[in-house]
């Protein structure tokens, strides 16, 4: 069992119910950030939101982050098919504890948000690009999807911390 890092936990059904309104709401979020700037932004035209440190920029990216790993796009997809079932089938129902329900939950948006794309966009299922279009000056183009990964790596950074001090 996944316990949270706080000694009262809630009960089970709190951490599912966490778990679950992260994974949809996330995902519906970077779904319809994805359609917004598909429809406004034109690749290789950057709008600038903060000066030149942040700009919207629509990239359409077949690797993983930084555009690393562009020929493995079928890999990518299929290591991301993956980890969303293990997670949501293994990892989520055994989840107690907000601070891990927040990151699984986050962790299942941004993996079922970047893997939508490679199975729903062009140029086919399993090939698909991911719809990147934040832009940081010296930094990388990423979406909501990679936010809420990143989001999730740090809280189970936090988890393991706080789990040891436990200890």
């Amino acid at each position: 069992m996944l316990h949270g890092a706080t000694s009262t936990a809630p009960p089970a059904w709190i951490s599912r119910v966490i778990v679950g309104v992260l994974a949809v709401t996330g995902l519906a979020v970077d779904q319809w950030t994805k359609h917004l700037v598909l429809g406004e932004l034109v690749p290789g035209e950057p709008v600038r939101v903060v000066g030149d440190v942040l700009t919207l920029q629509l990239h359409f990216n077949p690797g993983a982050a930084f555009s690393m790993g562009t020929q493995f796009t079928v890999v990518l997809s299929c290591l991301a098919l993956g980890v969303l079932v293990a997670v949501s089938t293994l990892v989520a129902p055994r989840v107690r504890g907000r601070l891990l329900a927040v990151a699984t939950g986050l962790l299942l948006a941004g993996v079922a948000g970047n893997l939508f794309d490679r199975l729903f966009r062009a140029p086919g299922p399993f090939l698909g690009h991911v719809v990147d279009f934040i832009a940081l000056r010296g930094f990388a183009i990423f979406n909501v999807a990679d936010m809420c990964i990143t989001s999730a790596a740090g809280l189970f950074i936090i988890w393991s911390v706080l789990s040891e001090r436990r200890r």
